[in-house]
Order: C-alpha cells, then structure tokens, then sequence
C-alpha cells in the first residue's frame, strides 16, 4: 500500500472505508426453459385437488392465479431499476468528510502544526514522518527533480500537494491551505 493510500486510509476517504455499500444491484437469471412454472398448464385433464397448507391460490379450475417465476422476476428487476444508485466515493462533496476538524480533535493539548508542516500532519495520522519516509511520499507523488534535491522545499511542496490531493479525495480543506 502507498503512503498516501495509507494517509487516505486514515483519513476515512480511503477506497474501502466511508462509502456506501453497493445496494440496487441483483443478478438476474434468465427463465428456465425446464421449469414447470415457465410452462403453460393443461386444463384438459386437471382434477381440482385440496389446496395444501401455505400454497398459491388457483382458480376454480385449478390454474395457479399467484404471479409466476418470470412475473416476479420481472417486478423485481423494475424495483430494482428504480432504486436510488449509491454515492459513488468520487463524487462526494467535499463537505462531506471534515478533515479539518478531524485533524484539530487529533491535535488538540499537542504543539504539532499539521497546517504547515507535513511532518506534523503525518504524525498526527499514526504514519511514518521520518526524511524517508517523506521523500518516498514525495517520489509517489511525482515531485519534480529540483524539488527532490532541497529537503525544505520538498517538505513545503510536500505539504501543499498532499492536502490539494485530500480535497480531490473528498477531504474539507480550506482553501488558504491549498493556495
């Protein structure tokens, strides 16, 4: 995993975390062209028989009036079409996960300064905030070469690209904080 997919992560704008379970969705089967309930019912020959405990209603003829296989499959299938679809995690507005106040909770009775040093913000998240460490942050994030060569400038460019890649993700940032 990337470090900026762990810092997602732990953000709760991750992939497999703060989205919607997938609802609206069912496989349908086509009928079975062997099933008896696809089949039409002879009247010729029937024979009116007590109806057993818990069975569909007939008619007095015996033919089943309860909808069939494909009747319910297909009543089924129009629900479905027209349930609500889920949210998909790319289009969540970015009011929707408060990164800001999560980050102040986290801070709060602490002297870490997530909003200008990257070291800080990873910190704060639990993740790894050694030169390493954030040099190979910088590298996943395709930081350019004459960022790479000065550790000052690579912390600030750091810093600002993370947070602008949280708001793409979905993330509250202020917008002073992207600038």
């Amino acid at each position: 995993m990337s470090i900026f997919s762990t810092i997602l992560d732990k953000l709760g704008l991750g992939k497999n975390k703060g989205q919607p379970a997938v609802t609206g969705t069912t496989e349908v089967k086509p009928p079975d062209p062997t099933s008896t309930a696809s089949k039409p019912v002879s009247n010729a020959t029937s024979v009116p028989t007590a109806k057993p405990m818990g069975a569909a209603p007939t008619s007095e003829k015996g033919v089943s009036t309860a909808p069939s296989a494909v009747e319910r499959r297909q009543r089924d299938d129009v629900a479905v079409k027209d349930a609500p679809a889920p949210v998909p995690a790319a289009t969540r507005t970015m009011s929707q996960v408060d990164i800001t106040k999560m980050l102040e909770q986290k801070a709060k009775g602490t002297v870490l300064n997530w909003k200008q040093s990257i070291s800080d913000l990873l910190f704060l998240l639990d993740i790894d905030n050694s030169r390493e460490a954030r040099t190979q942050l910088a590298k996943e994030l395709a930081a350019p070469a004459d960022v790479m060569s000065d550790s000052a400038r690579m912390n600030t460019w750091l810093h600002k690209t993370v947070l602008r890649k949280i708001a793409e993700n979905g993330g509250n940032i202020p917008q002073d904080l992207l600038d």
